[in-house]
């Protein structure tokens, strides 16, 4: 044989054997890998999704939710999140087990996605950094895992995102996360972990998104939090955080949302303190604090704003005419602070405005008539301020995009306005609560046909309900009480048979004197009903056995009328019950025995009827004080006296 053939025999051989070894890489798996492999599905118990169970062999490579290196033969993924997603389909998956430690077996694993499986138990394998050190990215979140961040994380040098949100993870925040120079993404919320925010997190420059919210989590923010140069995500809210907010926050350059809402932060708003800071801020939450100061002229450098909530603080001043600079801003929550003054003329300026709450505050009148330009505003809250209307303004009603108006508490005379029934947008909710309206609830409140909410409370309205209400098929809550209405309450019942999907869940109707109506509980289709609250009216008869079709019921409250006759047993069958006033009426006869089934019941007041015979024993109903069944002179057993023989 030729020297020349020779060769190419020796070249044919040798991508022969490259090929065949190829295959064998792609074929085979590496035994730690597959045994890794094998013992995570071993401890699944249960994979709704059918991947693991397809997972058979040893040539892992070719397993669904697995990508190895093409040279190596070494998994460097594994994909198995819960929630599955396609061109043709979206399924959100469960697997029930444990996490096995054995995970740490493949030890060239880059990607690790086992997110979303509400199903998987156990602890984030302790070894997982001292095996792993060429993971990038771990996705544990919305599982049961339970313990504490393994300390061994701190060496997943490589590690650039770190997702665990969702889980019932424990203990503090180890310091050792500092390290992790590479990471861009931290979520670590709604958990269980407890102690201060380490120092350290100010170490990773890197970080783009940092999100704590939801845990336990005390101390104070970490003075050099502004060294996080393109973090553009801090959510630190729902916390137990105290003390002052750092300035250094004014040297995020690149922050857009910043959540810091809902902990026990004090002091002043520390930014900006010029132009130019901050610039991308679009999204800030700071209500639920405790911080004090006025709202500086600064906070108008802000222009990026779309939304801002300084709500339930204890901040005062004016409202700065600067807040006209803040033109993309779509929602602003002031309400619950100690703001005075007027309303800015400014305001007009806020074109795209579509919140405005500047509820329970010192605001004084009048409104400016500039407001008049906010063509986009949806929702309009003034409630519980010192504006003292006298009368809603008309232009407010030709707003052409309100559709949410609430002045409770804001001094308005007189009847209700009848412009408020030819509104350019339909009202869908109005609470004109704690005025001094005087005259009839107008028929035409029945033409708003989306209304879901109507709070006409604390007045001095007189006259009956009107029969139009009958109409108002969206309505969820209707609120009445503390007014002078007489008559029956037959309407609002009616409105259950009119239209039986309904939304009605909230009725208030306490505090007046109405006489009759009380037959029609339960004769409607009215199961969504939630709390009903007719105290303290002239109401006679007897409750119905229809009341059991009331399913949803968790407050009930009938105390202080002229109802008589036994109680229905029908009652013991409005299972969801929590709250069951009846005091002060004329209910005669025995306790149902049937009242040991409501399990939920936590509030109950039978006091001051005509009720006779034993207590029946048992819970909920020994739970309760004697003031529960005082007043009844023919009671007797636990907690009351017992029974005589």
């Amino acid at each position: 044989m030729s020297p020349r053939l020779l060769w190419v025999v020796f070249v044919l051989i040798s991508i022969a054997a490259f090929v065949e070894g190829n295959r064998s890489i792609g074929e085979r798996c590496s035994p730690n890998d597959l045994r890794g492999l094998n013992s995570f599905k071993a401890g699944i118990q249960m994979d709704t999704s059918g991947r693991l169970v397809r997972w058979v062999g040893d040539s892992c490579c070719k397993w669904e939710g697995i990508v190895c290196d093409n040279t190596t033969g070494r998994v460097t993924e594994l994909h198995l999140p819960g929630f599955i997603s396609s061109d043709e389909f979206l399924f959100q998956s469960q697997m029930k087990g444990c996490l096995s430690p054995s995970i740490t077996l493949l030890t060239s694993l880059e990607v690790i996605d086992l997110g979303g499986l509400a199903g998987l138990t156990g602890n984030i394998p302790p070894s997982i950094g001292f095996h792993i050190p060429k993971l990038r990215k771990l996705y544990l979140y919305g599982n049961n895992l339970t313990g504490a961040i393994p300390e061994s994380i701190g060496k997943l040098s490589k590690l650039e995102e770190l997702v665990l949100h969702e889980n019932r993870l424990s203990e503090s925040l180890p310091p050792c996360l500092g390290r992790l120079k590479n990471l861009r993404i931290l979520h670590l919320y709604s958990n269980q972990f407890f102690g201060i925010i380490p120092d350290s997190f100010t170490n990773l420059t890197n970080l783009v998104k940092l999100d704590l919210h939801g845990n336990s989590l005390t101390g104070q923010i970490p003075d050099r939090v502004g060294q996080l140069q393109v973090l553009e995500g801090l959510d630190l809210s729902d916390n137990l955080l105290s003390g002052k907010i750092p300035s250094s926050l004014t040297n995020l350059t690149a922050i857009s949302v910043m959540y810091l809402d809902t902990n026990y932060l004090e002091g002043p708003i520390p930014f900006p303190s010029s132009s130019g800071e901050m610039p991308s801020l679009g999204f800030l939450r700071l209500h639920n604090n405790r911080l004090t100061g006025n709202i500086s002229p600064s906070f108008g450098f802000l222009v990026s704003l779309q939304r801002v909530s300084l709500a339930n603080n204890n901040l005062g001043g004016s409202i700065p005419p600067t807040f006209g600079n803040l033109i993309a801003l779509t929602e602003l929550y002031l309400g619950g602070n100690r703001v005075s003054g007027q309303i800015p003329k400014s305001i007009s300026k806020l074109s795209r405005l579509i919140v405005l709450n500047i509820s329970h505050n010192l605001i004084q009148g009048p409104l400016p008539h500039e407001m008049s330009s906010l063509q986009n505003l949806q929702i309009l809250d003034l409630s519980f301020n010192r504006i003292n209307l006298s009368t809603i303004p008309q232009w407010l009603a030709e707003l052409p995009s309100l559709s949410r108006i609430f002045f409770a508490g804001c001094g308005i005379q007189g009847k209700i306005p009848e412009f408020l029934q030819t509104t350019p947008s339909p009202i869908q909710e109005l609470d004109l609560s704690a005025n001094h309206l005087t005259g009839t609830i107008p028929a035409w409140l029945g033409s708003l046909s989306q209304l879901y909410l109507l709070n006409l409370s604390r007045n001095s309205l007189v006259s009956n309900i009107p029969d139009s209400i009958t109409r108002l098929h969206d309505l969820g809550v209707l609120d009445l009480h503390s007014n002078n209405l007489t008559g029956t309450i037959n309407q609002v019942f009616d409105i259950g048979h009119r239209f039986p999907d309904g939304s009605l869940t909230y009725i208030d109707l306490s505090d007046n004197s109405f006489t009759g109506g009380i037959e029609q509980i339960g004769t409607g289709t009215q199961c969504g009903i939630q709390f009903l609250n007719l105290s303290h009216n002239y109401l006679v008869g007897r409750l119905p056995s229809t009341i059991d079709r009331l399913a949803s019921m968790r407050s009930l409250d009938l105390s202080y009328n002229m109802l008589s006759s036994d109680l229905p047993e029908a009652l013991a069958d409005v299972s969801l019950l929590e709250t069951l006033k009846l005091q002060g009426n004329r209910f005669a006869g025995k306790i149902p025995y049937g009242f040991l089934k409501l399990r939920k019941l936590k509030n109950l007041d039978l006091s001051h009827n005509l009720l006779v015979g034993e207590i029946p024993e048992g819970k909920p109903l020994i739970d309760f004080p004697e003031s529960s069944y005082s007043g009844n002179r023919g009671l007797c057993g636990k907690p009351l006296a017992p029974c005589k023989l």
